[in-house]
């Protein structure tokens, strides 16, 4: 490993983080210079949202435009081949005039980043809907899949729902994610 590894925030086209880092990887891999770019990340959460009555999950970036890097930069092939990148704006902290040496993240705010990242990839992507109680709602995933219940109660903190469902006549309490169920228009 590079005695100079530290993790760097790259400036990038919006939208093309994962082109680029994709470009980065594969031109790293293709000189061999991998010990010298050990991690590319591009920081992201997996976010739930409803489009034309259809459930999908989307990752969303925490920072658009920025790929966050870690390299040792003293290797002088390793700065030209990530710059030279297209789409690749600079590194984040460099100032031209001066120096083209960009400044490392703390470990602090690396820690932060990669925490943020961990938490995220641990949630379950849940909607942004509101229910409340007394609603109407269409379970949409499980077993009870199809039947419409009245929301008895709901756990926000939870992402949960107490719906009653009437199966062979009873009502019957069941306990669904927000995941599950969808507004019955």
């Amino acid at each position: 490993m590079g005695s100079g590894l530290n993790w760097y925030v790259l400036r990038a086209v919006s939208g093309q983080e994962k082109k680029i880092k994709s470009y980065i990887e594969n031109e790293i891999t293709r000189q061999k210079l991998g010990e010298y770019v050990p991690q590319i990340l591009i920081p992201a959460e997996k976010v739930f949202e409803l489009r034309n009555g259809k459930k999908r999950v989307r990752e969303k970036n925490f920072f658009p435009g920025y790929i966050i890097i870690s390299a040792d930069l003293s290797q002088g092939e390793v700065f030209h081949i990530i710059t030279s990148i297209p789409g690749v704006i600079g590194f984040l902290g460099s100032s031209e005039g001066t120096s083209k040496t960009p400044i490392p993240l703390r470990q602090s705010e690396v820690n932060r980043i990669l925490g943020k990242v961990d938490e995220a990839s641990e949630e379950i992507a849940a909607p942004v809907v509101s229910f409340y109680e007394g609603e109407t709602v269409k379970i949409v995933d499980g077993p009870f899949s199809s039947f419409i219940g009245v929301v008895e109660a709901v756990f926000d903190e939870r992402k949960k729902l107490k719906v009653v469902v009437k199966i062979f006549g009873r009502s019957q309490p069941v306990e669904l994610s927000y995941a599950q169920v969808e507004k019955d228009s």
